[in-house]
């Protein structure tokens, strides 16, 4: 099998009334998804989405002619492309989607066939008002999820600390109560410096008293020494971070101070990468939950990647009506939005590779 072409095209969904994220200072009018096609010889056509690709155009000629089935080549390919561009791993996706395709099998089945379903989390976006926050959680519980994750800006932490207190007073531990801080990274143009360890360290010792599930992106990523504290401090209390770290070395050095690795297969370091990374935690009894805010088709891909190699105890599922996030606009690619089972779960697709369903506005492109 050969592939004969890679076609990217752009799909943009307005968002009135705007997304409202709690590490973005704008609020988001406008949702942008890129969808790249894998076509083949045999017909076979994957597909994947994630990152934006910007940049990949004049690589393709290095990928046509070359067999799809070959997928550690394949990788190494990317990666030899991405040093001069962009993180291009929604191709390693559709290259997947190719091979599962080709096997008959789910990609899921092809990482491992650990687990056919995970239990999911509802991941808000947004800072809301302890009383919304509340009520929130109590609804998330009547639809059967297993957990929440709660944002908390470090720059003013009163109303998710608040939020916080609210959700485990209205849910006691019927819901797992995860925190997020949004330290490690910055969206494009925020030059805000982050929020410095003595004050992290204070924050994290009173939300350590909600007794959450993890603290997650409490500092930047070069910060190895205070994840390590961190750690030391709050003897129980995991922390978790890494989603969107993509360097090999920094990411060897952090992930030794952390109990929950996050890293996103579309975004971060692909699948095959995040497939070895997930069997090392494992050896060393640390958990493996990626990170999943692209759209429908990168929740898809991280799905069958954390189903296959056991990852879990979660997975992460964006769903935040009070801040502008819905499944009906995260998965627009699709032909209907995700949405766990009444048990909390969320099936892994048993078609052959991903599974993907297109909306049939995007036809052409499967």
């Amino acid at each position: 099998m050969k592939i004969t072409g890679i076609r990217i095209t752009e799909h943009t969904l307005e968002l009135d009334p705007p997304m409202q994220a709690a590490w973005d200072p704008d609020p988001r009018r406008e949702f942008a998804a890129t969808l790249v096609a894998v076509e083949t010889d045999a017909g076979i056509v994957g597909v994947g989405s994630g990152d934006t690709m910007a940049g990949f155009a004049p690589h393709v000629h290095h990928f046509v002619g070359t067999d799809p089935l070959a997928i550690e080549t394949q990788v190494r390919r990317i990666e030899s492309v991405a040093f001069h561009g962009g993180r291009y791993w929604p191709l390693e996706a559709a290259l997947w989607d190719v091979v599962g395709q080709a096997a008959g099998l789910p990609v899921s089945v092809l990482l491992g066939g650990v687990a056919d379903r995970l239990p999911v989390y509802a991941s808000w976006c947004s800072v809301q008002p302890p009383e919304r926050r509340a009520h929130d959680a109590r609804e998330l519980v009547a639809q059967g999820f297993r957990a929440v994750k709660v944002r908390v800006d470090p720059r003013d932490p009163e109303p998710g600390v608040a939020s916080v207190a609210a959700v485990r007073e209205a849910v006691g531990d019927r819901l797992d109560v995860l925190v997020d801080l949004n330290q490690a990274w910055r969206m494009a143009g925020d030059v805000r410096p982050a929020v410095e360890l003595v004050g992290i360290r204070r924050l994290v010792r009173r939300l350590a008293e909600y007794e959450p599930g993890w603290i997650e992106e409490p500092l930047p990523y070069d910060d190895v020494a205070g994840h390590r504290l961190l750690r030391a401090e709050n003897h129980g209390l995991r922390i978790a971070s890494g989603e969107m770290c993509d360097d090999a070395t920094q990411l060897a050095a952090l992930t030794g101070e952390l109990d929950v690795v996050q890293t996103d297969v579309v975004l971060s370091l692909g699948i095959s990468r995040t497939r070895h990374l997930a069997e090392a935690l494992r050896a060393r009894h640390r958990r493996f939950t990626p990170h999943t805010w692209s759209n429908g088709l990168g929740l898809l891909a991280n799905l069958h990647v954390a189903a296959g190699v056991g990852g879990g105890p979660y997975l992460e599922f964006p769903h935040d009506p009070a801040g502008g996030w819905t499944p009906e606009r995260r998965d627009f690619l699709l032909a209907e939005p995700l949405w766990p089972a009444a048990d909390g779960t969320l099936a892994v697709p048993q078609a052959p590779g991903l599974g993907a369903v297109l909306h049939p506005s995007l036809g052409s492109d499967r």
